[in-house]
C-alpha cells in the first residue's frame, strides 16, 4: 500500500496557482474582446460622434468678428452701446481690417455683419478697399477719415453689431433658429411677426411627419397582421415585397411617383379612363404628393416592427377571448391590440424621426409651402453659405430626435429596434 501511494504522480499545479491561471486566461480573453471592439468604437467615434460634435460647436460658434476684428473687439468692451463708441474703437477697425491678408476673410466679416445688419457688407468692403491710410494719424484723426470714406461709420447699429459679436461663442443661431433674438445689449426677445419663419416651418415639418406616421400605421398595421397570420415561409416570401424599398434609390422611387402623380400621368389617366374625374388632379408638387411619396418610402420601417409583435402575440388569445362570449372585433381590438402597443410605438416613432429629417422628396414633390426644416439646412449650407444657422437648425433635429426617443423609452420601456 505505501509502495503505489509513493509511486503516485506528484500534482505539479496547486490549486492556488490553478486559480491564479484561470484569473490570467480569463483577463487575456477580455483583452481579446475589448481589443476586437476597439476598431468598432474608433469608428463610431470618428463617423457618429465627432460630426455631432463639430455640429453642436458651429451652432455656437462665431469666428469671423472674433477671429478678424480682436482689437476693435477689445476697444468696444467697455462701451455701454448706447452713445457713440470711442475714437480708439476706429483706430482698431482700421488696424484689423489692414492685417487682413486675403480678400476672402473680409468678404467672410462682411457677411457676417451683413446678417446682423443690412448694408454692412458694403461698409466693410469700401472701407477694406480705401486701405491703406497713414499710420500717424491720431484716433479722431482715424474717424473724421472712416467717416469720409463712408458716413455710415457713424451709424451706432454697426457698431452695435460688431460688439455684439466680438465673442467667439454666441447663442444667436440657436435663439435665431426658434425665432427669438438678442438685442445690442444682450435681451431676448422674440422676432416680429413678419420676420417669424422657423417656427412655422417647424410646424410645418411635425405636422407633415405626423400625417405620414399615422398613414404607415393605417396601410401598415393590416399588413403586417395579414403576414403574422402566413406561415413562416410564406410570410418570408411576402416580405420581400416589403423590403423592395430598401433596395430602391430613394431618387428613382421619387422619379417613378413624379411619373405616375403628373397631370398626364398614369393615376389621371385611369381616373379619366373610367369616368371618374373630367379634368386631372393636382398630384403633383403640393402636400398630397409629398405625403404619397414618403408614405410609401417608410411603409417597411412601420411593417417590420409591428410583424415581430404580432408573431409573439399567441392566437389563442383571440380564441380564447371569442370562446368567453367576446365578439371577434372587441376581442382584436381589447386583447390583440394592446400587445402590439410596442410595435405601434417602436414603428411610429421610427417613422416619424425619419421623416421630420427629409428633404429630397419633399424638394421634387412638394411645393413652396411644403419643405420641410431640411430643405432650409441645406439653403443655408450650399446658398447662403451660413454653416452657423445650419448647424443650429440641425441641432433643433438632433434635439427634437433624442426627446422622441426619451418618451419612447419612458412610455415603452424597451430598445427602438426593426423587428
Amino acid at each position: 500500500m505505501t509502495t503505489l501511494t509513493a509511486n503516485l504522480p506528484v500534482p505539479t499545479v496547486l490549486p492556488a496557482d490553478l486559480a491564479g491561471q484561470l484569473q490570467r486566461a480569463e483577463r487575456r480573453r477580455r483583452l481579446l474582446s475589448i481589443s476586437l471592439t476597439l476598431p468598432l468604437l474608433a469608428f463610431l467615434v470618428v463617423i457618429f460622434l465627432v460630426p455631432i460634435a463639430a455640429l453642436l460647436m458651429r451652432a455656437i460658434e462665431n469666428p469671423e468678428v472674433a477671429n478678424t476684428l480682436q482689437h476693435t473687439g477689445a476697444a468696444l468692451a467697455a462701451w455701454d452701446r448706447k452713445g457713440p463708441p470711442p475714437d480708439t474703437a476706429y483706430s482698431a477697425v482700421i488696424a484689423d481690417l489692414g492685417a487682413i491678408q486675403e480678400q476672402a476673410d473680409a468678404g467672410a466679416l462682411a457677411r457676417r455683419l451683413n446678417s446682423e445688419v443690412s448694408g454692412a457688407r458694403s461698409l466693410v468692403m469700401a472701407t477694406y478697399r480705401a486701405l491703406p491710410i497713414p499710420s500717424s494719424l491720431t484716433p479722431a484723426q482715424v474717424h473724421t477719415l472712416m467717416v469720409s470714406i463712408d458716413p455710415r461709420w457713424d451709424d451706432i447699429s454697426y457698431w452695435q453689431a460688431i460688439a455684439k459679436n466680438s465673442n467667439r461663442w454666441t447663442p444667436d443661431y440657436l435663439l435665431a433658429s426658434i425665432d427669438l433674438q438678442r438685442d445690442a445689449t444682450g435681451a431676448i426677445s422674440r422676432v416680429p411677426e413678419e420676420s417669424a419663419a422657423f417656427g412655422k416651418i417647424l410646424l410645418r415639418t411635425f405636422q407633415i411627419s405626423a400625417v405620414v406616421t399615422l398613414m404607415s400605421l393605417l396601410l401598415g398595421y393590416p399588413l403586417a397582421y395579414w403576414l403574422s397570420t402566413l406561415s413562416a415561409r410564406q410570410a418570408n416570401v411576402l416580405m420581400i415585397l416589403v423590403l423592395v424599398p430598401f433596395w430602391t434609390s430613394i431618387l428613382v422611387r421619387v422619379a417613378a411617383w413624379i411619373v405616375l402623380l403628373q397631370s398626364n400621368g398614369l393615376i389621371n389617366r385611369a381616373l379619366m379612363g373610367i369616368g371618374l374625374i373630367d379634368e386631372p388632379l393636382a398630384l403633383l408638387f403640393n402636400r398630397l404628393g409629398v405625403v404619397i411619396a414618403m408614405v410609401h418610402i417608410l411603409l417597411p420601417f412601420m411593417i417590420l416592427p409591428l410583424y415581430s409583435v404580432m408573431r409573439s402575440v399567441p392566437p389563442t388569445y383571440l380564441r380564447a377571448a371569442v370562446s368567453l362570449g367576446s365578439s371577434p372585433l372587441a376581442a382584436f381590438f381589447k386583447v390583440y391590440v394592446p400587445q402590439t402597443y410596442p410595435g405601434i410605438g417602436a414603428g411610429g416613432l421610427l417613422v416619424f424621426i425619419l421623416s421630420i429629417g427629409y428633404y429630397v422628396t419633399p424638394a421634387l414633390l412638394g411645393g413652396a409651402d411644403d419643405q420641410m426644416l431640411s430643405y432650409y439646412i441645406a439653403q443655408y449650407t450650399n446658398v447662403t453659405v451660413n454653416w452657423g444657422m445650419a448647424c443650429a437648425l440641425g441641432a433643433v433635429l438632433l434635439f427634437t430626435t433624442l426627446a422622441l426617443y426619451g418618451v419612447y423609452r419612458k412610455v415603452v420601456k424597451s430598445e427602438l429596434s426593426l423587428g
